[in-house]
């Protein structure tokens, strides 16, 4: 099993940033994407981007790329959300997820692990 916790949630207005953290333990695989996804109310969870842990190439969804950065921590076992020029519309709960693999997966039901969700308001 593979645990995942978030932090770094919070109120900020738009046009600010947050960092937010997930912290893994438990298991290890040799291959594996973190990713991080978003639901805000009403909506359906969305991929916002992911990290492949070996290698560290990412890859982002449109709506943040250029705005968030996601990066590694080894000796932390930990995946950063670095989220800048935020928007009201980046108001959301947001979630890291482990796929067992080396895909960008963007469907939230092919990852095999998730966090509790932290949240994010973006004041307008």
């Amino acid at each position: 099993q593979v645990q995942l916790v978030e932090s770094g949630g919070g109120l900020v207005q738009a046009g600010g940033s947050l960092r937010l953290s997930c912290a893994a333990s438990g298991r290890t695989f040799s291959r594996y994407v973190m990713a991080w996804f978003r639901q805000a109310p009403g909506k359906e969870r969305e991929f916002v981007g992911g990290i492949r842990w070996s290698g560290g190439s990412t890859s982002y969804a449109d709506s943040v790329a250029g705005r968030f950065t996601i990066s590694r921590d080894y000796a932390k076992n930990t995946v950063y959300l670095q989220m800048s020029s935020l928007k009201p519309e980046d108001t959301a709960v947001y979630y890291c997820a482990v796929d067992i693999g080396d895909r960008f997966l963007t469907v939230p039901s092919r990852y095999d692990y998730w966090g509790q969700g932290t949240q994010v308001t973006v004041s307008s």
